[in-house]
């Protein structure tokens, strides 16, 4: 790997939800300890319609990157009128030349709730493909149990590629959505020593392909999770911040035997190629 230029380090934190309730108490001390520690950039994905305004503040407020989409866990609750105020809010964030809109998401599929509506969670998925196309926005996508409807979609619809965050599918998948333009989310579900999938997976993508991310509050990594006998028993024992993603690129790197450095520059530079935000 080349040197390292200092001058361009930012790390990057690709998916944290800091308008989760769970920071509503402390944010600023939460943002700031990241900040002090590196962690220059965090991109907020938004949720639900509600969520549109307050990812957007945060953004401004910390100087952040944020995205505008309806989760497919959220799609429940939600209705076609929830995708007109998508269209209207993109349309008015690019008329108003805002840098920090940077992507439509949180958007996808998810096949691990049994009791949501499939067919709604595919037209939500669909017709935001379509928004970001005409936008010309790259999309964040939520892939749980559903990479080859993922796919599927994507070639139907065709996209300025994005993030598939918290990549876990097949080798084979990875690349599929490699050739489409995308990068891949890893975080703190790699850092089990029970994840062999994931790990192998993790050592053996291109490093030019992979994004680290949080998802704070969400995917707490390893040492903030206590083990039981029976894991359904275990507890969190610590809250999943920004501040994480240093430890989640210490643990990639030994996995792949480079230094944690490298591959915080590695990634974070997949980030800003990706989303071409060399300016901000």
């Amino acid at each position: 790997m080349s040197e390292i230029n200092h001058n361009l380090f930012r790390f990057v934190d690709s998916h944290c939800h800091l308008d989760a309730l769970e920071f509503e108490q402390d944010l600023e001390a939460v943002r700031l300890r990241a900040k002090d520690a590196g962690v220059d950039l965090c991109l907020l994905p938004a949720v639900d319609k509600m969520s549109f305004e307050k990812v957007s503040r945060l953004a401004h407020q910390f100087k952040d990157v944020y995205a505008l989409g309806i989760h497919p866990l959220y799609t429940t609750n939600a209705n076609e009128s929830d995708l007109d105020f998508l269209v209207e809010s993109v349309s008015s964030a690019q008329e108003a030349n805002d840098p920090r809109l940077i992507a439509i998401g949180e958007i996808g599929l998810d096949k691990s709730v049994p009791d949501l509506d499939w067919d709604k969670q595919v037209f939500f998925y669909e017709t935001q493909l379509r928004t970001a196309s005409e936008f010309n926005l790259p999309v964040v996508l939520h892939v749980r149990q559903s990479v080859d409807f993922i796919l599927k979609g994507l070639r139907k619809i065709r996209v300025n590629g994005g993030i598939a965050h918290a990549f876990n599918g097949s080798l084979q998948q990875a690349h599929q959505l490699i050739d489409l333009g995308f990068k891949l989310g890893l975080g703190g579900a790699l850092t089990y020593p029970r994840a062999l999938h994931l790990r192998k997976l993790a050592k053996e993508l291109p490093i030019d392909c992979i994004v680290l991310e949080t998802d704070s509050p969400d995917i707490v990594p390893s040492w903030l999770y206590v083990n039981s006998q029976l894991r359904s028993e275990g507890a969190v024992q610590g809250r999943n911040e920004p501040i994480e993603i240093l430890k989640i690129a210490a643990e990639l790197a030994s996995l792949r035997g480079i230094t944690k450095e490298e591959l915080m520059y590695a990634t974070s530079q997949n980030f800003f190629s990706l989303f071409n935000l060399n300016d901000l």
